[in-house]
């Protein structure tokens, strides 16, 4: 396994993917408390999916959807509203030289995931993959796949 300088460019270093697991479950638990003052996010069912951080530790990516799909745009703008808020947490909570900067997005990967499971579902989807798997199981030269 490759981490800090030997990773590879685009890949987050193993201190990277700590800090951002912790700051993760800071939010989740700031979150589940309630103890924002921000009607938008009282009881809303948000889940925290992947935190991403910055090299600098200074800025972290926030990826979130909401808990059984639906419109994530007031849960995004409460989540952008109370960013300073959240921030102060993480600076009590996680000890590190900078709080980082929190930015909230909208995770999609639950859409497309469901979508492409959804498509080889499909019974002619289905049959394509199982017709182009039969191509592949017959010998080279013979298109009827018999010897």
């Amino acid at each position: 396994m490759t981490t800090g300088r030997d990773a590879a460019p685009g890949e987050p270093s193993q201190r990277q993917l700590r800090v951002g697991e912790e700051i993760r479950r800071v939010l989740a638990r700031v979150l589940e408390r309630g103890v924002l003052h921000d009607p938008a996010l009282y009881d809303a069912p948000v889940t925290i999916s992947e935190v991403t951080v910055s090299p600098d530790l200074r800025n972290a990516t926030v990826w979130i959807t909401p808990l059984g799909g639906g419109d994530a745009a007031d849960l995004l703008a409460a989540l952008k509203r109370n960013a300073g808020r959240l921030g102060g947490h993480l600076a009590r909570d996680i000890k590190l030289k900078y709080a980082p900067r929190l930015r909230f997005e909208r995770d999609t990967a639950f859409d497309v995931s469901s979508r492409i499971d959804a498509l080889l579902r499909d019974p002619v989807v289905r049959q394509d993959v199982e017709a182009a798997a039969d191509h592949e199981d017959s010998e080279p030269g013979d298109p009827d796949g018999q010897a």
